[in-house]
């Protein structure tokens, strides 16, 4: 069917302004914050309701049109381009919170709900939601790509904070993948199942998520050494010994530079790591002391502890502006950045590969990752009008993933699959990967959703 007919039918139970075939609001759905070539959905729709959506996969599983679900944007390879056409779902107007349970420690959020949205509302309770991808993107995305970031060392990655979430099916069918207890034995875990999925199962529509205590105070720390390889180790001596670090983040000397040219600061351009501490006074100080004999003992040349707020954001901020550091110091270029995640003991000969192969290749960039959980991003910086240096930044990317499978790691550690991962699956999953396939066939039989990505 022609998708003029289509957005015909759509009309009759959409509003006028919730179906689009405009050219610009296609082309804003066509492309992410990613190095992958953009492409067109042919309809652009907007629902506001569950109801809204499961019509809409209804419609679109009778005529076998492909559906992508969009949230912000944000991503990193690709999940979110219609490469087969078909209608994007922007989930962005349903971005209500539902309910603050804080004798829970739950909220109920609609997709379009974006991160710091939530911990606006979630600050006057004395609570936070603790995934930080470093984008504001939104809880719905986050959750289909199983988003982490600097704070999962401590509280853990999204797969650990969603307790249900309400999902449309292909054919239009709502159900809930959980229930509001903290625990449960009952049935197969489809909440780890959806979770991470990147929208080839079903559009997330609800989500019921954990959230924290904000700590009574939070340290931020920088401590920096002669080599990569001390800084490492000394990341996984002081995890061993039980300290309760809220974050910790390793930035390579070239990645310094960037930094401090960027956010007018000036660290010492060596191998440096960011820390947190959270906690009350008395323990957290504690902590800080304990680990600082951990890091002296590792060699560190310079620690430096910031317990002011504004001290602590520009720090921080200094790591999260990492990129936008790069992109600024070399214009007309395309930022990609690498993602796997390793064996902690095989951190350190990782990074030092990363490295290598950087400098060898004479490619642009710098390394960084949270440490605490063997996750680490090259970031590479590459004309993408040139055909060579950009064969040369996907041949790197290729032998960094190479060496993450072949030390039993694993090709992306948040940033998901998409397409730019996807030759991979077969390689990391084994027959698993048959699996996963099934799983996709049984559920969406007629793969309109998000199809060619993932798996």
């Amino acid at each position: 069917m022609p998708y003029s007919q289509i957005k015909q039918q759509l009309l009759t139970f959409l509003a006028a302004e919730q179906v689009s075939d405009n050219d610009i609001i296609r082309t804003q759905h066509g492309q992410d914050e990613s190095y992958h070539e953009p492409a067109l959905p042919d309809l652009v729709v907007f629902p506001r309701t569950t109801t809204e959506v499961s019509e809409i996969l209804k419609l679109a599983d009778t005529y076998k049109v492909p559906v992508i679900p969009f949230g912000r944007g944000s991503s990193l390879e690709g999940h979110i381009i219609p490469y087969d056409g078909g209608i994007s779902i922007d989930l962005n107007e349903m971005n209500a919170i539902l309910a603050i349970e804080p004798e829970n420690l739950l909220v109920k959020v609609q997709p379009g709900v974006t991160r710091m949205q939530l911990n606006q509302a979630l600050k006057k309770h004395g609570l936070f939601f603790s995934v930080d991808p470093g984008a504001d993107a939104t809880l719905g995305g986050m959750a289909a790509t199983n988003a982490s970031g600097t704070t999962a060392v401590r509280y853990g990655v999204m797969r650990d904070q969603v307790r249900d979430l309400e999902v449309v099916l292909a054919n239009g069918e709502v159900i809930h993948t959980g229930n509001s207890a903290a625990k449960s034995s009952s049935g197969l875990h489809l909440n780890g199942l959806f979770v991470g999925s990147e929208g080839i199962l079903g559009c997330i529509t609800e989500l019921t998520l954990r959230v924290y205590g904000i700590p009574e105070h939070e340290v931020a720390g920088r401590a920096v050494f002669a080599s990569t390889d001390v800084a490492v180790q000394a990341v996984t001596a002081i995890k061993q010994a039980g300290i309760p670090i809220g974050r910790v983040e390793f930035v390579d000397p070239a990645s310094i530079r960037a930094v401090n040219h960027y956010s007018d600061t000036e660290y010492p351009e060596q191998p440096t790591l960011f820390l947190e501490f959270h906690g009350n006074e008395a323990g957290l100080q504690q902590d800080i002391d304990f680990a600082t004999e951990i890091l002296q003992d590792f060699g560190c040349d310079q620690i430096q502890f910031e317990k002011d707020t504004a001290a602590r954001n520009q720090l921080w901020n200094a790591r999260h502006n990492l990129a936008y550091a790069f992109i600024h110091a070399n214009p007309g270029k395309k930022l990609m950045s690498t993602d796997v995640c390793v064996p902690i003991n095989e951190l350190a000969n990782a990074i030092e590969f990363a490295r290598k192969e950087l400098e060898a290749m004479n490619l642009i960039g710098g390394i960084t990752g949270h440490v605490g959980d063997g996750n680490f991003h090259a970031i590479l910086m590459f004309d993408l009008q040139d055909a060579e240096e950009m064969a040369r930044a996907k041949a790197y990317n290729k032998k960094i993933v190479e060496f993450a499978l072949a030390v039993g790691g694993t090709c992306t550690g948040e940033h998901g699959v998409g397409v730019g991962k996807m030759e991979y699956q077969q390689q990391e999953h084994g027959n698993a990967l048959a699996v996963m396939k099934a799983i996709k066939l049984a559920l969406d039989p007629n793969n309109i959703l998000n199809p060619n990505k993932l798996i």
